[in-house]
């Protein structure tokens, strides 16, 4: 076999070296954020592969789909192997263009649009963004939850925490920020979180701030060597990222929170979208 065709042509232990690593597209001729969670849904049902994830947002016309299929096809060509590509797309003419390119393409307007026509037995409006005009108020009740999340992100502000929907509380790096703000994007929750400091561990007592809201009161925590992985990364070497410490923090919160009867979650091996729907799960028991 000579040199070029060595070069040119993936052979079969890099292929087999690429199984575990695919790319995936989430292409959309809006935000691409439903195809995206839609898409990670999915994913999640796969162990043992590495997805590398590429959002392409607002591919409305023909330019823009002739650029997001050389990427496509790049990906293809670099790799030996087809990506993957979950797309939300209204326009049959962008459609055919991205199909063009050697990938699993996962349309979820197909999937599910189709069905839901015949069932119902009416034309569906095929209307870019149609989700955000239809529902107006829900999509400005969701801008103004992520501006509360923002404002109440790490303990910055307790203005209004009678106004939150709900109050994590944790020890540092154990996801209080991104489970508040993805309760804020996909559901609408306003939701405010605060981490516990050493000054609380001293006192052995959650922050007194959140105390007179204990009905919309949940915690966060996990395991002590997965937080010390994840802290080893932002402060290596430091007291604050040692193993001991961590311990000692998960233990002091966890004896804090069932002292004051606060119901918390388990990080450690679930995602955030799993943590946050059993979190709606627990305020709907409330109410």
């Amino acid at each position: 076999m000579n040199a070029t065709a060595n070069k040119s042509t993936p052979q079969p232990q890099a292929i087999k070296n690429n199984l575990a690593n695919r790319t995936i597209f989430f292409v959309s001729d809006g935000t691409g954020i439903t195809a995206e969670v839609l898409g990670k849904g999915l994913l999640s049902q796969f162990e043992g592969i590495n997805f590398r994830q590429i959002r392409v947002p607002f591919v409305d016309n023909l330019e823009k789909a002739a650029e997001c299929l050389n990427r496509i096809r790049e990906v293809r060509e670099q790799s030996g192997i087809r990506p993957l590509v979950v797309m939300t797309m209204i326009n049959p003419e962008i459609n055919a263009l991205l199909r063009q390119g050697d990938a699993l393409f996962l349309d979820l307007f197909e999937v599910f649009i189709a069905p839901l026509e015949k069932e119902l037995g009416v034309r569906s409006a095929h209307t870019v963004g149609r989700s955000h005009g239809h529902a107006g108020h829900e999509y400005i009740n969701r801008i103004a939850a992520m501006n509360f999340a923002i404002a109440h992100d790490d303990g910055v502000s307790d203005a209004d925490l009678k106004n939150a929907d709900v109050i994590l509380v944790g020890v540092s790096r154990c996801g209080k920020t991104p489970t508040s703000l993805y309760l804020s994007m996909q559901f609408g929750l306003r939701a405010a979180n605060y981490p516990l400091i050493p000054e609380d561990f001293e006192r052995d007592r959650l922050p007194d701030t959140v105390l007179p809201f204990r009905d919309k009161l949940f915690g966060l925590t996990i395991a002590p060597e997965q937080l010390h992985k994840i802290r080893q990364e932002r402060r290596p070497g430091s007291n604050y990222a040692a193993l001991d410490t961590c311990r000692q923090e998960v233990a002091s919160a966890e004896r804090m929170m069932r002292r004051e009867g606060i119901e918390w979650f388990d990080m450690t091996s679930k995602s955030i979208e799993e943590i946050a729907v059993q979190i709606i799960q627990a305020i709907n028991k409330k109410e």
